[in-house]
């Protein structure tokens, strides 16, 4: 539903100084203010404010064209069109049944002095944040152009406390460092940094998106992008000593940011902000900005949860390859996984190493490496499909490109039609590496509209899709509800890096950063922390305790879980592996209970379709209390609770694989302390009586 708003727009000149036209637009709920100015100069600019407070001071727009040889940042204001929207919409998959698009919005038609180039900024103004993009219209003697910048500034209040990684065009599996915006160092981060395959560093005051802040006032701060298409991601340059934010867009191999024809518009730019940062982990404002799903029948898609032929690679078990003698995907091996996937209820079986290619496939830009049709001799597809669907179980291909965008394309349809023949629908891509066509970057726009055409392809295919080594999703999974998830940051297989590895602190800055664009395939349920099963020597280890690696299955959502450890270590902790069985991957309702970022994460979600709810609470390296209130229960009903605790003597360090399982009848009413380890969590399934 949309319609002319009557809400405050004021269109009025200021004379204090110089004269402005200044117009103001307040959310739905009226805490969220947004300015806009054109000054004399012609200059545009845009202020947001929170209640009484300022959280980004007046902050330029513009553009800067390589072909034509312009600089867009003089205007005439043509006009000012505005409309306020509401309705609700049920995602396919998702963390609610049901979202409410609600928000005012203006629209500015600008002519560009002394070009004429029409361009219009469109500002969505939602209670929990804003979003505004770029257009550029149709119009008679401007029709292909080039980018050269983004001349959009994000000029913040004050020093704000900052969750940040090294702006890079190619990578984003750094580990967050936290520190005060002024602080902010990308060059010493990114050389502690020795276990990243490939980095394209931009310089020492650049930073990634989704940027977290939480400023002196106690208000929070995300600064991301919604709806990338036909665009290059997104980087901020940080101005340090005047707290500015300048946006950075990724080249190609010739320098160029963008090729663009009009009708054209840009990714919307989005700032989330509330006094509570709760709100942020609950905010729907990036998924509202992207379009409808593209897809008419979604019946096809379906969540799932899985176990990988995977993890034994990463610990010294087995090799991808085939000829080290070591090869983990043979029939025989993967069987074990389909018979462990089947008796524990789960959907799938990812298995990786299977192809042809793993011998010389890495490090050399070499164009063409797998065909994504050709199985190790080791490796009999049919009896192992066959196997799988009598025990109820789905194989989940695994198309590593080696960064060869470019020969992935060129196979794809094959590719995929041996899917649709196999009976094989889901499938992981993979980019480790420089990216094919050479000089592209995976940050790139051709890059980023290979993701989308990958994603377009696995529509006509009917194929459910996850992307690794990809740029960040940006909701985009709300057009492609196929599209269920990417890595994108650093997952679980940097327990395995020698050098850092992941710290307690990740998992409680992760939702508030990389998750706020899309579901993530972190990959958690490891029950074995020390990782020298294999290599006794290997120092490596996974630095949480049992109980939070349940609880991250709540915490860090996805519609596509993995199950990370061996079959034989998850059988260790029958009864902690009970959790895993028992806990959902698709979800009707989301409550976030308590959250700050860096510290800790409480959260509870209602189960599709039905009564029970679950709840996961992760901590930093710091032990504490997590409260979880009851009350999100219905009321007058009885509840069992069954607990899994961090035992008594529990620690990330000293003693991680001990916990505890504690049953209890709980209501509404009901309100409960449970101790966290240091980098501890706890995990609690919710069944109606």
């Amino acid at each position: 539903m949309k319609y002319l708003g009557t809400f405050l727009m004021v269109l009025y000149a200021s004379f204090v100084g110089f004269a402005q036209t200044l117009i103001e637009v307040k959310s739905p709920d009226n805490r969220l203010k947004l300015n806009v100015s054109l000054s004399l100069k012609g200059e545009i600019s845009y202020g947001i404010h929170l209640k009484n407070t300022t959280i980004i001071k007046p902050s330029s727009l513009g553009f800067k064209l390589n072909k034509p040889a312009l600089t867009l940042n003089h205007f005439s204001l043509v006009s000012a069109d505005t409309s306020t929207h509401f309705d609700t919409w049920q995602p396919v998959w998702g963390e609610v049944k049901s979202i409410t698009n609600h928000y005012k919005e203006v629209k500015l038609n600008l002519k560009a002095n002394p070009s004429n180039v029409l361009v219009q900024v469109v500002f969505r103004v939602f209670n929990d944040g804003i979003g505004f993009r770029y257009e550029f219209p149709e119009q008679a003697n401007f029709k292909h152009f080039i980018v050269a910048d983004e001349l959009t500034q994000f000029n913040l209040a004050g020093n704000n406390k900052t969750f940040w990684i090294p702006g890079d065009y190619d990578t984003n599996e750094y580990l967050y460092n936290a520190t005060k915006f002024s602080e902010i160092h990308a060059l010493p981060a990114s050389n502690k940094e020795k276990d990243i395959a490939l980095k394209s560093v931009i310089g020492d005051n650049f930073v990634q998106t989704p940027l977290m802040m939480k400023t002196p006032e106690g208000i929070y701060v995300n600064i991301h992008e919604a709806a990338l298409v036909n665009y290059p991601v997104m980087h901020l340059q940080a101005d340090r000593q005047n707290f500015k934010l300048l946006s950075h867009l990724t080249p190609d191999a010739v320098g160029n940011k963008a090729y663009l024809q009009t009708p054209a518009k840009t990714p919307w730019r989005t700032i989330v902000i509330s006094d509570k940062a709760t709100d942020i982990l609950a905010s729907k404002t990036i998924l509202n900005l992207n379009e409808p799903s593209k897809i008419e029948n979604t019946s096809w898609i379906k969540p799932q949860k899985f176990i990988g032929m995977w993890w034994e690679m990463h610990v010294g078990k087995a090799t991808w390859e085939k000829a080290s003698g070591k090869h983990g995907a043979n029939t025989e091996n993967v069987k074990k996984y389909i018979d462990f996937a089947a008796d524990n209820g789960f959907d799938g079986v990812l298995v990786e190493g299977w192809n042809e290619g793993w011998e010389d496939w890495f490090g050399n830009w070499k164009e063409d490496v797998f065909d994504f049709v050709t199985p190790y001799s080791d490796y009999n597809l049919d009896e192992l499909l066959a196997y799988a669907k009598q025990r109820g179980v789905k194989i989940i291909m695994h198309h590593e490109t080696s960064g060869s965008a470019i020969n992935y394309e060129r196979r794809i349809d094959k590719a995929y039609q041996f899917l649709n023949e196999k009976g094989i629908n889901t499938v992981k891509t993979g980019y480790v590496g420089r990216i094919i066509p050479r000089g592209e970057h995976h940050d790139s726009q051709w890059m980023v509209n290979h993701y989308n055409r990958v994603a377009d392809k696995a529509v006509e295919y009917k194929i459910m899709l996850e992307a690794h080594e990809s740029s960040r999703p940006t909701g985009l999974h709300r057009t492609y509800p196929n599209w269920l998830a990417n890595e994108a940051a650093r997952g679980n297989e940097f327990n395995n890096a020698p050098t850092l590895g992941l710290v307690p602190e990740h998992e409680t800055i992760l939702p508030f950063t990389r998750l706020m664009g899309g579901p993530m395939d972190y990959t958690p349920g490891f029950f074995r922390m020390h990782l020298n099963q294999f290599i006794p020597e290997r120092k490596t280890r996974v630095r949480t305790t049992i109980a939070k690696q349940l609880a991250m299955y709540v915490t860090m959502y996805s519609p596509l879980q993995m199950v990370g450890d061996l079959p034989e270590n998850l059988k260790v902790h029958p009864d902690a592996l009970q959790f895993i069985k028992d806990v959902p991957v698709d979800w009707d309702d989301t409550k976030i209970l308590e959250a700050e970022p860096g510290d800790y994460i409480t959260t509870a979600r209602k189960q599709k379709g039905k009564d029970n709810w679950f709840v996961g609470a992760v901590t930093d390296e710091n032990a504490r209390k997590a409260k979880i209130n009851f009350d999100f229960l219905d009321k007058g009903t009885k509840y069992q609770a069954i607990i899994y605790r961090d035992a008594d003597n529990a620690d990330w360090e000293k003693n991680p694989e001990v916990y505890t399982i504690e049953k209890v009848v709980v209501d509404s009413n009901s309100i409960l302390k449970i101790n966290l380890a240091k980098g501890g969590g706890c995990a609690v399934s919710i069944f109606k009586l």
